[in-house]
């Protein structure tokens, strides 16, 4: 009999233990935030999504370099010496056309790296951190400053000229006479 009354004592005691807390959290304010509507304040210097300064890049290729992931697409179009595109806010003087700067956003893993190397300041993480999007090629961010026909249209202007130099190198070795290479000495 003394062990039923005990055992009835532990039930009631547990129970009350388990309300005890239930009736705490019945009082308190929520935690929870409805999110799309409500969204919580970030702390400074969190890693969420890129973005660049198109006007500040000096087209450096430090930040493709040091990606481990490879998400960061650079090409750039050298200047004519005549031209001056120039300084960004830091006073680096800018001396390419960034006709191409792609981001894709899926295959970043916000390590910060290319935030840290970039020279200019000009690549920097925002606080945005919602990032779904319904279609695939939504999800590569585009910040050049040329249109796509026209950055495709100064790209091989480029290398036209680039070949042009290649082949009249070319020709002025072909031209240069030859030198005869002097007879091996031999022993006896």
């Amino acid at each position: 009999m003394r062990q039923y009354f005990s055992d009835v004592w532990r039930g009631v005691f547990t129970v009350l233990i388990g309300m005890r807390e239930t009736w705490n959290h019945l009082f308190r304010r929520p935690t929870t935030l409805q999110y799309p509507h409500v969204k919580f304040n970030l702390p400074p210097g969190t890693r969420q999504q890129l973005f660049m300064n198109a006007d500040d890049c000096i087209g450096c290729y430090k930040c493709a370099r040091i990606c481990p992931v490879n998400c960061i697409y650079i090409d750039t179009v050298k200047t004519k010496p005549t031209e001056d595109l120039g300084k960004a806010s830091t006073g680096n003087p800018i001396r390419q056309h960034l006709v191409r700067f792609d981001i894709d956003m899926f295959k970043c893993c916000y390590c910060d790296d290319c935030t840290i190397v970039c020279p200019t300041e000009c690549l920097y993480m925002t606080d945005k951190f919602e990032a779904s999007v319904y279609e695939r090629s939504n999800g590569i961010y585009h910040f050049s400053k040329y249109e796509p026909a026209l950055a495709i249209k100064m790209l091989a202007e480029q290398a036209a000229e680039e070949a042009a130099a290649a082949a009249a190198k070319a020709a002025k070795a072909a031209a240069a006479p030859k030198k005869e290479a002097a007879p091996a000495a031999t022993l006896h």
